[in-house]
């Protein structure tokens, strides 16, 4: 993922974030999932969005919408008080995390961790945002974790200061994603690793290859997050008002560190790989070599075998007493002489 930050000021005509919907607006907004209107105070109250919203108070509203649901991009194509780009951006298919600002909004992408209905998976979704002073917009194809548990905090009295609180709210619920992702991976190359230390067997290589996927899954997620989050501490912080201003040292911070265990978490599954494979050659030099040794002490009585096997006169043994005890004798000793042979050929390498 490649992240992209950008300057730019508002495009003129833009519409006021209490302006009307071009035409008729619906008394009710297609596609919610949920909404809730936030307080001065910072207080949060969860609507009903199968009734109008009323966007006259003292508050500012966080509106999360499906994007699977065709009215909401109808209704998204012509959201009041956003730029054509913030538009573009809740709207797209672009799968690359990025961030925007402009003087009046701030939008982009970034991705999640999918989740079903009891806990994450390790598909990788994106959720489309667009923030003004007096409004929070996000959009989505799939359940996400962070914009879920974002609600959940909400429901359970979290105070907002103002609207970029809630998107920090949103950034830490995907770090928290990544870290309990990380730290399972961690575990599961704890019990691999112990059980290679040990001595015993490792054969499923498949599953330790696949959490190596994972942490670098993991890394490049976060890698365009940090970039976004650099990039804005450096160039964008000037362009955003005080009522829409974060605490972005702490989150590039946290990303940071993040990053670390992510990287470090990486590294140890490759060299838990590397061991792994190296073992599985050792082991298979090993037969190998045993084959090899058993197939160099048996070429002696092949040969032997095959010479009294002719259908020939005047074979040796033929007319002697006890010749195919003396036969087998000369096959044992054939076979003998050759590890002898080997014996000494190892003696005098080394």
């Amino acid at each position: 993922m490649s992240g992209h930050l950008e300057t730019m000021s508002g495009p003129p005509g833009q519409k006021p974030d209490n302006a009307a919907s071009p035409g008729a607006a619906p008394a009710v907004i297609p596609g919610l999932v949920w909404a809730f209107r936030i307080h001065p105070d910072g207080t949060a109250d969860e609507l009903d969005v199968a009734h109008s919203l009323d966007e006259q108070h003292d508050g500012w509203l966080w509106l999360h919408f499906n994007l699977a649901d065709t009215r909401s991009r109808i209704w998204l194509a012509e959201a009041p008080g956003l730029p054509d780009q913030a538009r573009a951006a809740l709207l797209g298919s672009d799968r690359h995390q990025q961030l925007h600002t402009t003087d009046r909004c701030i939008y982009g992408v970034i991705a999640d961790m999918v989740r079903d209905l009891s806990q994450i998976t390790d598909q990788v979704g994106y959720l489309r945002f667009a923030m003004t002073e007096r409004r929070m917009i996000t959009a989505r194809s799939e359940a996400l974790h962070a914009t879920d548990n974002a609600r959940k905090k909400l429901r359970q009295g979290h105070r907002l200061r103002n609207v970029a609180a809630l998107f920090e709210v949103v950034i830490d619920q995907v770090a928290d994603a990544i870290d309990l992702a990380t730290d399972a991976i961690g575990t599961e190359l704890d019990e691999i690793e112990d059980r290679i230390v040990s001595g015993r067997k490792f054969e499923d290589r498949n599953r330790l290859g696949k959490l190596r996927r994972n942490a670098v899954r993991l890394h490049r997620q976060l890698l365009g997050l940090r970039s976004l989050f650099h990039r804005l501490e450096r160039d964008g912080a000037n362009a955003m008002s005080e009522d829409m201003d974060w605490h972005v040292p702490r989150l590039v911070q946290r990303l940071d560190w993040l990053d670390h265990e992510v990287v470090a978490t990486r590294d140890r599954a490759r060299l838990l790989q590397d061991e792994v494979v190296a073992k599985v050659a050792e082991e298979s030099n090993r037969l190998l070599k045993t084959l090899t040794v058993i197939g160099t002490l048996l070429m002696p009585p092949t040969l032997i075998t095959s010479f009294f096997g002719m259908n020939t006169k005047d074979m040796p043994f033929n007319d002697v007493e006890n010749g195919t005890l003396w036969a087998a004798m000369l096959v044992v000793s054939g076979s003998l002489a050759t590890y002898l042979w080997f014996r000494w050929l190892s003696k005098a390498r080394d």
